[in-house]
């Protein structure tokens, strides 16, 4: 048993700590839990451990602290299909960045293995999402989560990195600077204990977390096995915003994210302001729906429009057969095509009417 198991938080929110672990303790059962659990305890000291996080610029956060993130008590009811879940015991945290300034953050998730579309579309919106002072979490890991960080940085923004590790171990070493900053200027988080090494569970542990803590998931590169669409499915759970950057059809890091799509889940975002839009408040980042390079035609009516269509390119024609043909009445067509010829679309001939050259 350790952090992120499902059945200890389950016991710790039914009975308490205390006694979740006395009673953890007392239990027989063929499998030798209590025998394990008594064999672990017997190895740790929580106070010297405390005392030495302390000196190692770690604090350990609970709920009920002032800088617990109330999104992690939600987990305690979504119904989880590994064994692990529920609300932490605690959180581990390295930086001076307190845990409440995560409260309005975006999760930024996606492939190890990202394209140089991924790294361009992740840069895109988390530079839009760091100029408007959104804080933006990762799971510190090479690829969409390096440059998530990197990129918020790079703009001036906050960043924290919640680890799958002890907080005072570098993984991956690749990453070894990008950690170490955010250790020392923001925040790096972990639910295991200092010295913890990473593991694949403790991995798929750590995703309930990054879902957890922020009010959206946004995908940007994703295979269809994929630690970030884990992540997207517990922030699915949890009733948070899912927004997914679709990407190229053959593109193997794109399968999941697109396929997630497919399945009707998640919302398509392809920029930063798409993120703020879906996250914000009612009326709040209203993002204009796109459209073409307007062109001079876009600027007429619909009868002049209408009218400019049935007028000759070559060949003039009278006003009373530009009105049979446009179907309006031939008082309407004069009117409509002396401002057409105001606005420089039409020229009248000595044989009739026909369209500008530029028109």
């Amino acid at each position: 048993m350790e952090p992120g198991d499902g059945a200890t938080s389950s016991l710790v929110r039914q009975m308490g700590a205390v006694r979740a672990l006395e009673q953890s303790l007392t239990s027989t059962s063929d499998t030798g839990v209590a025998e394990r659990l008594a064999e672990r305890l017997a190895g740790v000291d929580p106070l010297r451990q405390l005392d030495q996080a302390d000196r190692c610029g770690i604090r350990f956060v609970v709920p009920g602290d002032p800088e617990w993130p109330p999104g992690l008590d939600q987990l305690d009811h979504v119904l989880a299909e590994e064994s692990f879940g529920g609300t932490p015991p605690g959180l581990w945290v390295r930086g001076p960045m307190p845990l409440t300034e995560i409260a309005t953050s975006v999760a930024v998730v996606g492939s190890r293995a990202a394209s140089v579309y991924g790294v361009e579309m992740t840069r895109a919106i988390c530079d839009h999402l760091a100029l408007a002072g959104v804080p933006v979490v990762s799971g510190g890991a090479l690829g969409i989560d390096f440059e998530a960080h990197d990129a918020t940085l790079v703009s001036g923004g906050a960043t924290a990195a919640i680890l799958a590790c002890g907080v005072d171990r570098v993984y991956p070493a690749a990453n070894r600077r990008l950690l170490q900053h955010l250790a020392a200027e923001f925040a790096v988080v972990s639910e295991q204990p200092p010295g913890s090494a990473p593991t694949r569970p403790r991995f798929l542990a750590r995703n309930r977390l990054i879902a957890a803590v922020t009010t959206g998931t946004v995908v940007v590169e994703a295979a269809l096995r994929s630690g970030a669409l884990n992540t997207a499915g517990w922030a699915e759970q949890m009733n948070r915003h899912v927004m997914c950057v679709p990407g190229p059809v053959t593109s193997y890091t794109s399968q999941g994210v697109n396929n997630f799509l497919r399945e009707g889940r998640g919302t398509v975002v392809t920029r930063g302001a798409e993120v703020l839009e879906l996250l914000g408040s009612a009326g709040e980042h209203l993002v204009d729906a796109p459209r073409g390079e307007e062109r001079a035609r876009d600027r007429l009516t619909p009868i002049e429009r209408r009218v400019a269509e049935w007028v000759p390119v070559s060949e003039p024609a009278e006003v009373d057969s530009i009105s049979r043909l446009c179907g309006l009445h031939i008082r309407t067509t004069e009117g409509a095509l002396r401002r057409l010829e105001s606005k420089g679309f039409v020229r009248l001939t000595d044989s009739g009417w026909r369209l500008a050259p530029d028109a």
